[in-house]
């Protein structure tokens, strides 16, 4: 179906604000803006057929740009942290802007998930998408290299929202893009997703300190609140983690996953999250080679968010495919560096069904 759109507000030096909206032939509707390419909103059906919003998120811009804990949001250059918001590449030191205590997170203080993207709609496979670019100046957030970037968001006949990212650079530079939408399966206002259920193809993880910021340890799930290499509720690891070290220092889930069978740009699942209660099931593939499970920890201060409904913790839950956080610092991890010249391409996909 063709993609429609209207205004969404505008930012303090006028610019207008463009929401478009994706819909598919089964009911199934994306609503994206321009701004930081944000998911304002996702309208699955339930088992019965009845269709809910369930990602996290604000009525009006004014909200997004007050307090927004990344709703919705494309993030870079690079996505989680950065110790000491500083990295070296190629001999050189780069020193980023720290945005959290000392450290560098999403991208910095004005981010992709901060910027009014270039936008039109393409034809892809058939369908009609929505392209999403930006310009990143070399020096920008302390990052070198100009950066060409852009983002193909896809709303299929299967039932997938699939968000394909390409990116190239005159200089040798970092890149490590995600999407930061918050899921909650019941529906965005229907309480927390402690009765989720979640399976996330891993058996090791990167343990974190408490700055949340990856050790340079991969440690095995077995025994540990981390195994969900079975389908099970999220409720089972957060409901009372007073005796997990790891659990304390992420109140909760807020850790990377190590997903199985990572080879290059070959698209793999990576999770699945099933929710008993309206029967929606939402699988998610990836060319990453690590996933970010957030449980929403500290979404109290996120406020009052569609219908005016009050966010609370646990009420919506991020799976943030990536390089793994802190990744320049431990050389054993996988690389998010992009060398000038070279393309980077990374695609997602968050597949919805029922049972």
């Amino acid at each position: 179906m063709g993609i429609k759109f209207k205004p969404f507000g505008v930012l303090s030096d006028q610019t207008a604000i463009t929401l478009y909206t994706l819909e598919n032939k089964n009911g199934l509707r994306a609503d994206i803006m321009d701004y930081g390419g944000i998911i304002v909103s996702l309208y699955v059906p339930d088992r019965d057929g009845k269709t809910d919003d369930i990602t996290l998120g604000y009525d009006t811009i004014e909200d997004y740009l007050d307090r927004s804990p990344y709703f919705g949001a494309l993030v870079g250059r690079h996505a989680n942290r950065i110790e000491q918001a500083s990295f070296i590449l190629n001999g050189v030191r780069y020193e980023l802007n720290s945005n959290e205590g000392k450290n560098h997170i999403h991208g910095g203080i004005s981010g992709f998930d901060k910027k009014v993207w270039d936008s039109r709609i393409i034809e892809k496979n058939g369908y009609e998408c929505l392209e999403l670019s930006l310009f990143s100046p070399d020096g920008e957030e302390g990052y070198p290299g100009n950066l060409e970037v852009r983002v193909i968001y896809s709303l299929t006949d299967d039932n997938s929202l699939e968000i394909e990212y390409y990116s190239a650079a005159d200089k040798d530079t970092v890149l490590n893009m995600t999407n930061h939408a918050y899921f909650n399966l019941s529906g965005h206002d229907s309480g927390t997703i402690l009765d989720h259920c979640l399976k996330i193809n891993a058996d090791f993880y990167t343990p974190i300190n408490k700055e949340l910021l990856p050790t340079g340890e991969i440690l095995s799930v077995k025994n540990t609140p981390f195994d969900f290499t079975e389908s099970r509720p999220i409720g089972d690891g957060l409901r009372d983690f007073s005796g997990n070290e790891q659990m304390m220092n992420g109140s909760g889930y807020d850790h990377n996953f190590v997903l199985r069978g990572f080879r290059g740009e070959e698209l793999k699942e990576c999770c699945e999250l099933y929710d008993p209660k309206s029967g929606r099931v939402m699988t998610c593939l990836t060319t990453k080679p690590g996933v970010q499970f957030y449980s929403g920890n500290f979404l109290d201060s996120a406020g009052v968010g569609k219908g005016g409904h009050k966010y609370e913790k646990w009420h919506g839950l991020c799976l943030e495919t990536q390089y793994f956080p802190n990744s320049m610092k431990h050389g054993h991890f996988p690389s998010p560096i992009l060398r000038a010249g070279q393309t980077y391409h990374h695609l997602t996909i968050y597949r919805f069904s029922t049972r």
